[in-house]
């Protein structure tokens, strides 16, 4: 016969899960049992609770956050918070700053508060209370008048009870100050030398935003010019991406650039040029820039110049070989003078 073989049994459970711990040495956090087995949290809950106290002192915690973080959505973060908050391990207090903001604190606990694990639950209201049976009352027996008169004698009589006497006021003795008369009490000051309360300050009015620049001369080659402009702004810079409503209303501030002899290049790095570093509304900042970036109007052309004075060619004189100026040739001034005289 063969000899029968002893197989030791196995620590492992038959079904189940089977745990293979690995001891930390740096970047744990402890967690009580009381959490992560609780029977009450949801496990989104508690998943919460285990990642805000492996946080370090100071994190932000805000439902947007927890959020932006966490494939959930914020009204499953927004319920988990008041999970804990109402089990005990979590504490929101609203606070204002000096400066006026309101900020939110929140304290987060490994172990849960005494007394919070009741905070949510509604309290209960007192059922109605049980109408009590009226006590029957037994019915008189008719008596007799023998009877009557027995129990007359056998009451006792009331005596009449003796009433107090006041004692008389004692009279002052002779060369006694008699008592002073309490003061009065002093009359309410009138509401006329309160001070008057300080009218709050207007509030300051807002300035209307000025309208979009239009064309003076409706141009339908302008116009289309635009249209295309404006939806050609994505590819110069991709975060420029316009609504087709925005680029048909802005077309004629642009059509109005256009009119002042403004070159679609031009208004095109004008539109594109020094965009800030977070733009959430494209169609606002061409707005503004179309408005109140638009250029002038170009002067009209200057007249054109006079007709520079002609001036005579230079001639020498016959008589004194002078130069002088003159349409012909000939004698000049004086010597034309002497010749009259001597004729």
């Amino acid at each position: 016969m063969d000899t029968p073989q002893i197989i030791a049994p196995s620590h492992a459970p038959s079904s189940g899960v089977v745990h293979s711990s690995t001891r930390h040495t740096s970047r744990f956090t402890v967690v009580g049992n009381h959490l992560t087995q609780h029977s009450e949290l949801s496990l989104t809950a508690i998943g919460l609770a285990a990642h805000i106290q492996s946080l370090p002192a100071g994190a932000r915690i805000g439902i947007k956050h927890l959020a932006d973080r966490f494939p959930e959505s914020e009204t499953r973060i927004a319920a988990a918070l008041r999970e804990l908050e109402a089990h005990g391990y979590l504490k929101r207090t609203r606070e204002r700053l000096p400066s006026g903001r309101v900020v939110t604190r929140t304290v987060s606990y490994n172990q849960p508060v005494a007394g919070a694990a009741r905070a949510g639950e509604p309290k209960s209201r007192p059922g109605p209370k049980p109408r009590s049976q009226p006590r029957r009352q037994p019915v008189p027996q008719p008596r007799t008048r023998p009877q009557q008169n027995q129990q007359q004698r056998q009451q006792p009589q009331p005596q009449p009870q003796p009433r107090p006497v006041r004692p008389a006021p004692e009279a002052p003795a002779p060369g006694t100050p008699a008592p002073e008369a309490p003061a009065p009490a002093p009359l309410p000051r009138p509401e006329a030398d309160k001070p008057a309360p300080v009218p709050a300050p207007a509030p300051t009015p807002v300035p209307p935003r000025p309208s979009l620049p239009r064309p003076q001369v409706h141009d339908l080659d302008r116009h289309r010019t635009a249209l295309d402009l404006l939806a050609d702004l994505r590819r110069h810079e991709p975060r420029l991406l316009l609504g087709e409503a925005d680029i048909c209303r802005l077309a004629p501030a642009v059509a109005a650039w256009f009119e002042r002899d403004a070159h679609p290049d031009a208004v095109r790095r004008t539109l594109v040029a020094d965009l800030p570093g977070s733009l959430t509304r494209p169609a606002g900042l061409i707005a503004h820039r179309l408005t109140t970036l638009l250029p002038p109007p170009l002067p009209t052309a200057a007249p054109a110049e006079e007709a520079a004075p002609r001036h005579d060619p230079l001639q020498n004189c016959d008589g004194c070989d002078r130069a002088f100026r003159a349409p012909e040739p000939g004698h000049c001034r004086e010597c034309r003078t002497g010749l009259e005289e001597a004729a």
